[in-house]
């Protein structure tokens, strides 16, 4: 399945993820915040980076994160 329209973008898995990527995704705050101790305390940081990801679409208004905290975050920006 892929999106169409305003909703076509880009997938990055976690685990494949190249640090370029990491970096700009991070600049644009659009991956999940590190140093959380909640989430380093159940094991579900860095260290389990199997099926986590983050999709943006090509203009960057629609985020989604999928299994960083929760299973599904979606999150949709407009400028103003």
């Amino acid at each position: 399945m892929s999106l169409e329209d305003d909703l076509k973008g880009d997938y990055f898995a976690l685990l494949d993820m190249s640090e370029e990527v990491r970096n700009e995704l991070n600049e644009n705050k659009f991956i999940f915040s590190e140093g959380d101790p909640n989430l380093s305390v159940a094991g579900m940081e860095r260290d389990w980076p199997e099926g986590r990801g983050v999709f943006h679409n090509e203009s960057k208004t629609l985020l989604a994160w999928i299994n960083e905290e929760d299973h599904l975050r979606i999150i949709a920006m407009e400028s103003g």
